[in-house]
């Protein structure tokens, strides 16, 4: 893997991934998003790994957002590509099979906050400050922000954040739903493994399909979602870790699950 993302795979099954670009707050230069985009690639094709971490190096940033000193020499059509590869890179962390925790260590605007938006669950350290500020910039978000966040969120809030460019403590975000959980800075990394773990211990196929029926279900109606879960349902059903999960329960003891 390239230096500017590192992968480290801890307690076997969890996959933690760093962006290591301190010096720059992290920002999201083509390299940066290549590297990520080919180690996230990579992590999903492994049967082994139920969960993933994705986090910042440093104190100061999760990710600061496009490398705008990069962009600056760009003609008009080599931003289009720039921002199509910050989108594609994004959406790859979507649509990976497990659950991805986004921990953030610090400041995430922008596509750092698109970034994160991406993931399915967010944790934030007391000192992170986030916002979608683009149109500070005469720009306006271009790797989901304005569909994720409104969807998260809602509507309202959403728009508000986004016209205004304003930037939210961790405790703010908190409190419209945006983290999820909110911790000191020591602990983050700590708190993040937890619920890794506790997400691992559980059926692999199991979570992959839920996470499947929740996302697939949330873009459309009811009715059709509740099939989505149904069809789900239906291919954890002649898995071995559901018989193995029956015959725990009878023996009253700790299920080992394979993922088969």
């Amino acid at each position: 893997m390239s230096q500017l993302i590192d992968v480290e795979i801890i307690h076997d099954h969890i996959a933690l991934i760093t962006l290591n670009r301190p010096e720059a707050a992290n920002a999201m230069s083509k390299a940066l998003l290549t590297a990520l985009k080919q180690s996230l690639e990579a992590i999903n094709q492994q049967e082994s790994i139920y969960c993933v971490i994705l986090t910042g190096n440093g104190e100061k940033a999760f990710c600061a957002g496009a490398d705008l000193k990069e962009r600056r020499g760009m003609s008009n059509e080599q931003v289009i590509e720039a921002v199509r590869l910050v989108g594609d890179t994004v959406n790859a962390v979507e649509a990976m099979k497990m659950p991805v925790i986004a921990a953030i260590n610090g400041v995430a605007f922008g596509g750092g906050l698109e970034l994160a938006l991406a993931c399915d669950i967010r944790i934030a350290s007391e000192q992170a400050k986030m916002g979608l500020t683009e149109t500070s910039l005469a720009i306006i978000p271009g790797a989901g922000g304005t569909q994720r966040l409104p969807r998260l969120i809602g509507i309202g809030r959403a728009k508000q954040l986004i016209f205004t460019a304003k930037s939210l403590s961790a405790t703010e975000a908190q409190s419209i739903g945006l983290v999820e959980v909110v911790t000191n800075r020591e602990t983050l990394l700590d708190e993040a493994i937890e619920m890794a773990l506790a997400i691992a211990k559980n059926g692999p196929i199991a979570i992959q399909l839920a996470k499947k029926a929740i996302n697939q279900g949330a873009q459309t109606d009811i009715v059709t979602g509740l099939e989505i879960e149904n069809l789900c349902y239906q291919q954890t059903i002649p898995t071995q870790d559901r018989l193995e999960g029956l015959q725990a329960f009878k023996e009253k003891r700790k299920p080992l699950y394979q993922g088969k």
